[in-house]
Formats: C-alpha cells, sequence, structure tokens
C-alpha cells in the first residue's frame, strides 16, 4: 500500500506519467552517441530514428555541444474504438545529450547534416590544436676563435 501511495504522491508533484513511470520532466530517452576527432575536427554523431531534423536544436557554448530534441510517440488512440497496447518497448519523447569539448574548438564553423536518422555534427578544431610539424635545422659548424 506505501507504494502506491508514494505513486500517487509522484504522479500529482511531478505531473502524467506513463506505463513505465516515466514523467513528463524526465527525459524519455537518450539517443546513442559516438564521438571522436581527426586532425582537423572533431565529429560527434547521434542515431536518431524516428526524429524529424527539423525538431532537432543544437548549441554550442562554453565548448559544450548540446543537442536536444524529441521523438514523437507513435502509438496513437483511434478516434473511434478503444486501444489496448499488448507490447511496447521503442521510447519517445525529449532527450537531452551533452559533450564538453577542449579550449581548441573553432565555434564558428560548426556544421552539420541529417541522413538515414543519423545526425552527424563537426566541430573544426582552432589552430592551436592542429599538429604541426616542426623542422629540425642543421646546427652551425663550431668556429674557432683565436687568441
Amino acid at each position: 500500500m506505501v507504494t502506491l501511495n508514494r505513486a500517487m504522491d509522484q504522479a500529482f508533484v511531478n505531473g502524467n506519467t506513463d506505463a513505465l513511470g516515466r514523467t513528463d520532466a524526465q527525459p524519455a530517452w537518450l539517443p546513442e552517441l559516438d564521438a571522436w576527432e581527426t586532425e582537423a575536427d572533431y565529429i560527434v554523431q547521434l542515431d536518431l530514428p524516428g526524429v524529424k531534423g527539423e525538431g532537432v536544436d543544437i548549441s554550442f557554448e562554453r565548448n559544450t555541444l548540446t543537442v536536444r530534441g524529441e521523438r514523437e510517440r507513435t502509438i496513437r488512440a483511434p478516434e473511434k474504438g478503444e486501444l489496448r497496447v499488448f507490447f511496447a518497448e521503442r521510447d519517445w519523447g525529449t532527450f537531452t545529450r551533452s559533450l564538453r569539448f577542449p579550449q581548441h574548438v573553432a565555434g564558428d564553423g560548426i556544421s552539420a547534416s541529417f541522413d538515414a536518422g543519423v545526425l552527424t555534427i563537426r566541430i573544426p578544431k582552432s589552430e592551436a590544436a592542429k599538429p604541426r610539424k616542426i623542422q629540425i635545422t642543421a646546427a652551425e659548424a663550431p668556429k674557432q676563435v683565436e687568441g
């Protein structure tokens, strides 16, 4: 009985809950993310199946990349009649993913593309972060000092 009371209290405090106990205030899912770097860029990819590209918000502030969006629930009640879900495991709702980068990022050159449910974000490194080849010069031959 205590568990039922606690669940009822949470429903009133947190807002609507779904069958899994998630509330409107909680992120419903976290898309999978990969990040790597090349000599010139950092690349971030997120799997966003079922998400419309125009519904994704990407921001970069204080060397932190943040991606926000929403995947809509695909199970909808018919206009007439009753809907009974007997199996549902696909997550839906809002999401937020943040990733912090080193200071050497050129924030003005960030680009993003969306293809086949995969969001790819390219963050260029600043010139200070790019590797440099240092030339070695031959030392001068020692000079004899007369005297």
